[in-house]
């Protein structure tokens, strides 16, 4: 198909046009774009929504053990874990994690991010340093702390060459310390990656900005906060949810190594006692009950965190 345009000079000239696609054509396509997204549909529907909707199931059963028979439970689960002191041990543990570990390891990511941001000496550097936490594996982590607080590890040591030995404890079998010794593993090894994605993100935010600030007198602090702070703060909920999910459903596996939940049950978290009761008290049913409740408290944080972190305008 062609059309005719005006030249200079008066001249004619024929030019082709694209025909608009057909219906037929964008049936097709549509067609095609569903028939490729199957194999994800499948996928996610097999690995995601299925072991969901076994939890719940599982979580009415009276289960004891995998190769044990099984039988009905009802509520059963329900008033057994409601009734069970540990649990509420590990509810008070798990709030205690995310109310402490979450806020530092956002609030000093980002300030942190903040300072690498504006590309000091050395800052390429620095950006390698911080992402090393977040390429050792979890049992070296794990190792690492097991070293500096042991009972003759490094921080009982440099304590008694500072004269300090009053102070000295057994960190990680101690029930004043062990919880926060687990909360200072998840600060340690999530702050420099969250500092790395935040410094990525403001370094995509407009230089005028940053500039514009400056010239109204604005220092470092108060354009870190109420300049930049606003352009990323969808970005920030984003990176807020990974973290609370990461500490809320990830304990388990620095509790395992470090503590096993114990003294008595001073280190318990939740994503713990899901384990513990599945694979060490064989109670398949309890665990998932508890699972249930592990699922609740983190589809409530994410709705309550988005609301929080989403953009006035």
């Amino acid at each position: 198909m062609t059309m005719l345009s005006s030249a200079p000079g008066g001249a004619s000239v024929r030019g082709p046009v694209t025909p608009p696609p057909s219906a037929t054509t964008t049936k097709r396509r549509t067609q095609g774009g569903v028939i490729l997204a199957v194999p994800a549909l499948v996928w996610y529907l097999v690995f995601m929504v299925g072991p969901l909707a076994a939890i719940f199931v599982i979580a009415v059963l009276h289960w004891p053990g995998m190769l044990q028979p099984v039988s009905f439970a009802g509520t059963g689960n329900i008033s057994a874990v409601l009734d069970d002191p540990v649990f509420w041990d590990a509810v008070r543990n798990t709030a205690v994690q995310l109310a402490v570990a979450v806020p530092l390891m956002i609030i000093g990511a980002y300030m942190l991010g903040y300072y690498v941001a504006q590309k000091p000496p050395g800052h390429r550097v620095l950006r390698y340093l911080l992402f090393i936490p977040g390429l050792i594996s979890t049992p070296a982590k794990a190792m690492v702390f097991y070293a500096v607080l042991s009972p003759d590890g490094l921080l009982n040591g440099a304590l008694d060459k500072a004269g300090l030995g009053s102070m000295t404890d057994a960190w990680l079998a101690s029930p004043s310390t062990a919880l926060g010794s687990l909360i200072l593993l998840d600060v340690w090894s999530g702050i420099g990656f969250t500092a790395v994605l935040f410094a990525a993100r403001l370094g995509s935010v407009p230089d005028e900005i940053g500039e514009a600030a400056q010239l109204d007198g604005a220092g470092h602090w108060r354009a870190m906060w109420r300049i930049h702070f606003p352009v990323i703060r969808d970005f920030v909920g984003v990176v807020t949810m990974l973290q609370f999910l990461w500490t809320l459903f990830g304990s388990a596996q620095n509790v395992l190594l470090l503590t096993q939940g114990g003294p008595g049950s001073s280190s318990t978290t939740l994503s713990f006692l899901v384990y513990q009761k599945a694979f060490i008290a064989a109670d398949l049913g309890y665990s998932q009950t508890v699972g249930v409740a592990l699922f609740l408290v983190g589809l409530a944080g994410l709705l309550t965190i988005r609301r929080v972190f989403r953009q006035n305008y």
